[in-house]
């Protein structure tokens, strides 16, 4: 059987996490207890999740002509994911997120540096790269246009278009009509319907609401209590969180969508997808780092289920 193709259009950064035993409250300065310099980025962590699980994986992006791009190209070829079509940017440095962790959570900025060049006609110019595959997933932490671009794009060329609407913000029609499957946490869910997610009927209320915007399918994912979908006409369905041993979360929502976009471009039925994209991210959190964590199908065998 053929490998899955996958073509991932996004963000490469330089993860600089420090560890810290609480969050500083405002004006307070704490003494850290560790750094360390990760690859991330969340279009190069879902590209490197849908590799680790044997997915034949393109990554489409910008980098900086400095010591993090070079990082992050010699990790990626690592996984064998085709870099072929990152572009370097030589006045702009490699994007960076700053990302502290503390109490089995984090908290992170971007900055995103030559995340920006990575521009609609970039995507225009690889239509035939992007026709090679078989699902195209995208996500916000390259210009907007840009991945409106690339949603318009990929639904011409009838590809299947996962969306993953992160860092949360207001979405074109014209984008969202182009979606197949829009995959935001309950944060993103309320941003882009202006309707609170608390409970389970405002959660079905926010996933019809985006449903009528335009995607086909909505898979919102939910922390602890694991993730939910939703197709127009049908019940929504949830599936549980796996309980393991949480080390780092930082790529729990990246190694999840990189799971689903593997499963479905490899033939499983949404609930089967969904199921093994919550697999993918529980064993992701049980290492530190966005990358470092990525399960490989071995891995899944054997998850620590607590």
């Amino acid at each position: 059987m053929n490998k899955p193709r996958i073509v991932v259009i996004g963000s490469l950064n330089m993860d600089i996490v420090v560890e810290t035993s609480r969050f500083p409250r405002v004006g307070e300065t704490l003494t850290g207890e560790h750094v360390h310099f990760i690859p991330g980025g969340k279009g190069a962590n879902q590209a490197v999740a849908a590799a680790r699980l044997g997915g034949q994986t393109t990554m489409i992006g910008s980098i900086g002509d400095d010591m993090f791009g070079q990082s992050l190209l010699q990790y990626l070829n690592e996984d064998a994911i085709v870099t072929d079509y990152i572009k370097q940017v030589p006045d702009k440095p490699t994007g960076i997120a700053s990302i502290m962790l503390a109490e089995s959570d984090n908290r992170i900025v971007v900055v995103p540096g030559a995340n920006a060049c990575c521009l609609p006609e970039h995507i225009q110019a690889l239509e035939s790269v992007i026709a090679e595959h078989d699902i195209v997933l995208v996500q916000l932490e390259i210009p907007l246009e840009t991945a409106s671009a690339a949603c318009i794009l990929a639904k011409k060329l009838g590809k299947i278009v996962i969306l993953n609407p992160a860092p949360a913000q207001k979405l074109p029609a014209n984008m969202l009509q182009s979606v197949d499957y829009i995959t935001p946490n309950r944060l993103e869910l309320a941003t882009l319907t202006g309707i609170e997610t608390a409970g389970d009927e405002q959660l079905q209320s926010a996933m019809e609401a985006l449903l009528d915007m335009g995607p086909s399918c909505v898979v919102t994912t939910l922390g602890e209590e694991g993730s939910a979908f939703l197709r127009k006409g049908e019940t929504i369905v949830k599936i549980p969180a796996y309980r393991v041993p949480v080390v780092d979360t930082t790529g729990a929502g990246d190694a999840y969508n990189g799971g689903l976009a593997y499963a479905l471009a490899a033939g499983s039925s949404l609930s089967e997808a969904v199921q093994f994209a919550s697999k993918v991210s529980a064993m992701s959190v049980t290492k530190l780092g966005a990358q470092a964590g990525m399960p490989t199908q071995d891995d899944l065998t054997r998850l620590p289920i607590q």
